[in-house]
């Protein structure tokens, strides 16, 4: 792993990918967090993610809606 470990606790934007379609209700309860829903039936979360230990409350909160979590990736604004 190339990062440093003050590089891991910055502000960054990631993207969850769930199954299923989460019903637009939920939106309000991931406070900031854009809902996507997508053509092969998953839902993408995503969103700006201040440091780690938020990160790890928005999969506290995708375990605790009881979907599966299919992936998660942190986004590099600088590509084009």
């Amino acid at each position: 792993m190339s990062e440093t470990p003050a590089k891991r606790h910055e502000p960054g934007r990631y993207e969850l990918r769930i199954w299923g379609h989460l019903d637009d209700r939920w939106a309000d309860w991931f406070e900031g967090v854009t809902v996507t829903h997508e053509s092969e039936g998953t839902t993408i979360l995503s969103g700006l993610v201040i440091d780690q230990a938020a990160l790890h409350g928005l999969l506290d909160k995708v375990r605790d809606l009881g979907v599966t979590l299919i992936s998660v990736q942190a986004i590099d604004d600088t590509e084009g």
